[in-house]
């Protein structure tokens, strides 16, 4: 083979460039900055903040009851409204019992329950959202008067009717949480699949002979996935507000059963004498809002 002409030969110039830095310079592109790897740990502060405060009340919820010890139900009337101390943290109630036992529990269930409902309403409220996205015509029009069907009664109620099948229920306030939250998922999940349906990534991938499961799982499920994860944080934190709502009103869990808004509605009229006794359960609630609230996937500057 020939040796290129002398017009297309070049000496790298000095100053210790690399070749192909200098190559880089020579065809006419900008000289190649190194990389930078990605940050391992590259999330928002607030999404930080969050993970951190969720965990802290996800660990509390699971190993309180176990690590406190004291049943949140038995009674010591001899030593009703003590004020904290190294035998009750939190101090104890008009009966005796165990705030910090009674709180771990009421954590566990509110957290745990909401989760649930979240985790249940998801689920088809994504599924049917897709499906209306991919269908059209009439089948999305039946699920769209559907969903504002289930809109136009507030959720709060939805609950109560649902709930007034069998008062004190654990599963009837569950399922009452999942058929008034389902609907978000469903407009969410609607709202987002449509232009994915119609864009060309997935006409192309159509063209190319591939299924429904490989669009679903290449295209929809991610273009899909952040805003669910949002949308998650945000109906738990409902789900865990309407708990605490039905609770207080004395229309959701019934005594014993440790909960946060029946231990608030308990506490009010010793609030002057045992303002612990109603701030404990008002703090756990506000942090666990905050935290769900501070789960933002979005990409900010930390």
């Amino acid at each position: 083979m020939s040796s290129p002409p002398e017009s297309l030969r070049a000496i790298p110039p000095k100053g210790g460039r690399t070749p192909v830095a200098w190559q880089s310079q020579f065809h006419g592109g900008a000289e190649a900055e190194p990389s930078v790897p990605p940050r391992p740990f590259g999330w928002p502060v607030r999404t930080v903040l969050g993970i951190t405060l969720l965990g802290v009340l996800a660990l509390f919820a699971v190993l309180g009851p176990w690590l406190v010890g004291a049943s949140p139900v038995v009674q010591d009337l001899r030593n009703t409204l003590a004020p904290p101390s190294a035998q009750h943290w939190l101090g104890t109630d008009v009966l005796g019992r165990s705030a910090l036992a009674r709180l771990a529990h009421a954590a566990q269930l509110s957290l745990g329950m909401a989760l649930l409902a979240a985790l249940s309403a998801a689920v088809p409220g994504t599924l049917l959202g897709i499906a209306a996205a991919w269908r059209g015509g009439r089948t999305e029009r039946a699920l769209l008067m559907l969903s504002d069907s289930v809109l136009a009664i507030p959720g709060l109620l939805l609950v109560l009717l649902i709930a007034a099948l069998a008062p004190g229920a654990l599963w009837a306030l569950y399922a009452g949480l999942s058929a008034a939250l389902w609907v978000e998922y469903f407009r969410v999940s609607r709202a987002v699949a449509r232009p994915v349906l119609a864009g060309d990534a997935v006409q192309a991938s159509r063209l190319l002979g591939f299924g429904r499961g490989y669009v679903l799982r290449r295209h929809l499920l991610p273009a899909l996935a952040p805003t669910l994860g949002t949308l998650l944080a945000f109906t738990t934190s409902q789900a865990v507000l309407a708990l605490a709502a039905l609770g207080f009103v004395g229309v959701g869990m019934q005594p014993p059963t440790p909960e946060l808004g029946l231990m608030m509605t308990e506490a009010m009229p010793y609030y002057e004498e045992a303002p612990w006794l109603i701030a404990a359960p008002t703090t756990l609630l506000v942090w666990l809002v905050a935290a769900m609230m501070l789960l933002n996937p979005d990409r900010e500057t930390a």
